[in-house]
């Protein structure tokens, strides 16, 4: 299982989704293993369409930094 610090989570409004770089994401085809920093820039959030700048760590540095985030269209 990762570790918080490693699992990033989705701050638009009603999102909530958590990146866990140890289930990837099949849907954006990201496989199993790969981190969060790795992530292609062009990578969006499998529920919501948020991009990459719309996260922040659930634990650790940088986990209570504010994240302003427009809602995606």
């Amino acid at each position: 299982m990762a570790r918080p610090e490693d699992m990033w989570r989705c701050q638009t409004t009603n999102c909530g989704y958590v990146y866990d770089p140890d289930r990837g994401d099949r849907k954006g085809k990201i496989v199993a293993g790969t981190a969060f920093v790795d992530l292609p820039d062009e990578w969006k959030c499998p529920v919501c369409g948020a991009g990459k700048r719309c996260f922040r760590p659930v634990a650790g540095p940088g986990s209570t930094q504010e994240v302003v985030c427009p809602v995606p269209e």
